[in-house]
């Protein structure tokens, strides 16, 4: 293991601060996504007995590198950098999940995991925050080496989801009581109920809620049931209600 060079220290500054690449600095994260296939162009170590890694490009660094390279309070000495593969956009053989518009990456890395802990393998992030957001990645535990996560314009996914036929449901405070709709779908004979599947549950912006132009494309729509004066909840507590309502026999 050699030690890294003043350029490649400041090549790397550069690329995190372009948020290109993924930088992740979770121990447990990065051995999970080397598992699943992530393949790092980088890692980075404080210390000797911190190279586990074989077969990759390790550089050993000092502390104050490890620190400005990481977003955690208490980074664990090491980073790796890799490029996140975008994958290929197919039309979703099961339920799925779009978030138009979401910029918090705490709310969007925790409806990723939610998604793939209730069955919903494919996200497509419409003009969302980036999926290489360090925070998303911690705040998504991994999950966006699990899940199939799209990014896309509203553009293109407007005309992916025209193309598709692809059955849209968004959450919307006049909508159908969720817990109503998902007696619907858990019936046998779903055509009768005009209930297409699979169904892509639309999860809104955290201020804007979901944009006219998804909104438009929408044919079905839901609200979760609550007490007076409360007009919503986080969109990332809300996404994970529906969600669950929609697949939860799958997941007795």
């Amino acid at each position: 293991m050699e030690k890294a060079t003043n350029n490649l220290i400041k090549d790397l500054k550069k690329l995190k601060k372009e948020g290109a690449l993924l930088f992740l600095d979770n121990i447990k994260i990065i051995n999970d996504a080397i598992v699943r296939g992530l393949e790092p162009k980088y890692i980075l170590v404080e210390k000797e007995d911190l190279n586990i890694y074989k077969n990759t490009n390790v550089y050993k660094v000092d502390k104050s590198i490890i620190d400005q390279l990481s977003d955690s309070k208490t980074p664990q000495g090491v980073v790796c950098v890799a490029e996140y593969l975008q994958n290929k956009v197919d039309k979703p053989k099961d339920n799925f999940l779009v978030l138009d518009g979401l910029q918090d990456p705490g709310n969007v890395g925790t409806l990723i995991r939610t998604a793939y802990a209730c069955g919903f393998n494919e996200v497509f992030l419409i003009d969302s925050v980036k999926v290489t957001n360090s925070k998303l990645v911690r705040s998504s535990v991994g999950a966006i080496f699990l899940a199939k996560v799209y990014e896309m314009s509203r553009v293109d996914f407007i005309d992916f989801a025209k193309k598709n036929r692809l059955s849209l449901l968004k959450a919307d405070m006049n909508g159908e009581n969720i817990f109503e709709f998902s007696n619907k779908i858990s019936n046998a004979e779903k055509s009768k109920n005009n209930v297409t599947l699979p169904l892509g549950v639309v999860v809104g912006n955290e201020g804007q809620g979901v944009s006219k132009e998804i909104g438009d494309i929408c044919t079905l729509a839901v609200r979760i049931p609550m007490r007076d004066g409360i007009e919503s909840l986080n969109a990332s507590i809300s996404g994970a209600i529906i969600m669950y309502e929609i697949n939860k026999k799958r997941l007795s």
